[in-house]
C-alpha cells in the first residue's frame, strides 16, 4: 500500500532550535514525538510528503496545491536569518491529482517559492535525516467541514494508484485560547475542544467531529481542524490504529502529536 505513514503535529517556530532557544525545554514532550515520527519515516523509506496546513494563501471557495518545482523555507520572520531548507516537488503526483481533481473539485495551484511555516516548521523537523524526499504542500479552504473530508476522499483514490511511499502529516495546533495569557485571550471552551478533538480522533468518531457546531469550534480559537479532516478523509476505510504521541500547551496554545498506526 503507498501510504504508509500518516500523522498530526503542531507548528510552533520555537520548536526550531534557533528560535525556540530556552523555550525548547518546555516542549520536551512535543520534540520527543517529533523524533519518533522521524525514526518512522526513515525505517518505513518515504519517498513523498504530503503537507496539509491551515497557513499560507488560502481561497474560501477552493482547496490549493502549491505546484512550484522547488520549495523552500526559512525563518526571517521569526528572527531567524541563517536557518534554510529546500525540497522538491513530487511533480509526478502532484500533476496527477491536479490532472484527476481539477474538472470536479474546487482546486486552486499557486506557485510560491516560499512556504508557510505550517508547512516548514514540520518539515524542517521530519526531513532532517531524510536527503533526496520530495514533498507536495496542501492548504485548506473555506469551505464547509465536510468539503474538507470530501477533499480527502478524492486525494487518497490518487495517493493509492501511486507507487511510491508516501506519508501524510496534517499540520495543525488545537486550540489558541487555553490560558489568560494565549494569544488569543481565553476561553473556557478552549480546554473543552482539545479534550473533544483528542477523544474523536482516538474513537475514529470523524461524523461527530463534522458536526460540532460552529460557535464551540470558532470559540477555541484553533487552526487544524480543517487539516485534520482532509487527512482523515485520506484515511477513510484505512486500517489503522490511533495512538496520542503527546498533547501539551505550555503558551495557551494546544500542542497535539497523533499517529495514525496504518496495518
Amino acid at each position: 500500500m503507498p501510504l504508509l505513514l500518516s500523522a498530526i503535529v503542531p507548528h510552533p517556530p520555537i520548536l526550531i532550535p534557533t528560535i525556540g532557544k530556552n523555550h525548547l525545554k518546555q516542549l520536551k514532550a512535543t520534540l520527543n514525538s517529533y523524533e519518533k515520527l522521524k525514526s518512522k519515516l526513515s525505517e518505513k523509506k518515504i519517498d513523498t510528503i504530503i503537507i496539509i496546513s491551515p497557513h499560507g494563501k488560502a481561497y474560501e471557495d477552493a482547496f490549493t496545491i502549491n505546484f512550484n518545482p522547488k520549495l523552500v523555507c526559512d525563518f526571517k520572520d521569526f528572527g531567524d536569518f541563517s536557518t534554510q531548507k529546500t525540497w522538491g516537488l513530487d511533480i509526478e503526483l502532484a500533476y496527477k491529482i491536479k490532472e484527476n481533481l481539477e474538472t470536479n473539485t474546487p482546486l486552486q495551484l499557486n506557485t510560491n517559492d516560499f512556504l508557510d511555516h505550517g508547512s516548514a516548521v514540520p518539515l524542517h523537523i521530519l526531513t532532517e535525516n531524510l536527503k533526496n524526499i520530495k514533498i507536495i504542500p496542501i492548504h485548506h479552504s473555506g469551505l464547509s467541514l465536510e468539503e474538507h473530508f470530501n477533499f480527502g476522499e478524492k486525494l487518497k483514490t490518487q495517493i493509492f494508484l501511486s507507487n511510491k511511499n508516501i506519508a501524510v502529516i496534517a499540520s495543525g495546533d488545537l486550540s489558541h485560547a487555553l490560558s489568560k495569557d494565549s494569544p488569543a485571550g481565553y476561553s473556557p471552551k478552549g480546554k473543552k475542544f482539545d479534550k473533544k478533538i483528542i477523544e474523536l480522533l482516538s474513537a475514529k468518531k470523524i461524523d461527530e467531529i463534522l458536526n460540532l457546531d460552529p460557535e464551540f469550534i470558532d470559540d477555541a480559537k484553533e487552526c487544524g481542524l480543517r487539516p485534520f479532516l482532509i487527512q482523515q478523509g485520506i484515511l477513510k476505510n484505512v486500517n489503522y490504529k490511533t495512538k496520542t504521541l503527546s498533547y501539551e500547551a505550555p503558551f495557551g496554545v494546544g500542542y497535539l502529536v497523533m499517529d495514525f498506526e496504518i496495518n
